[in-house]
């Protein structure tokens, strides 16, 4: 896991936060090993913005990728804890309820880490079925 949480510390440094200031990284493990990276993209209307793991869940739903969601991890030097905010919890939930996933999910700040799974972090999600 320090793997993927060096990931997501290094997609923070990518993060375009003109107006906060306040950079956020994300990494996605899927099963096979692969990893995809996102971080936060503000925009001068506050709403518009994307948060690191919506863009890495973008991007990996881009690539093809369903399911098989192992790790999340979310890095930011700006506050004691970080977890993915609600709207992200359930665009996670989306990606990994493909296939049942129910992927562990690593925030990281200040060097100190802490880990839920998923379902614990958004318990009954959202789902068409």
């Amino acid at each position: 896991m320090d793997d993927l949480l060096e990931k997501a510390r290094a997609a923070a440094e990518q993060a375009y936060a003109p107006y906060s200031n306040f950079h956020v990284g994300a990494a996605l493990l899927f099963a096979d090993g692969s990893v995809v990276t996102g971080a936060n993209v503000e925009n001068a209307s506050y709403g518009l913005s994307l948060c690191a793991e919506t863009v890495a869940v973008a991007k990996a739903m881009s690539e093809g990728r369903r399911g098989a969601l192992k790790a999340v991890a979310v890095f930011t030097p700006h506050a004691d804890t970080i977890t993915p905010c609600g709207r992200c919890r359930q665009v996670l939930a989306e990606l990994a309820g493909s296939d049942g996933s129910d992927p562990q999910v690593i925030g990281l700040a200040d060097g100190e880490s802490h880990s839920w799974t998923l379902s614990h972090l958004l318990p009954e999600a959202f789902r068409y079925d």
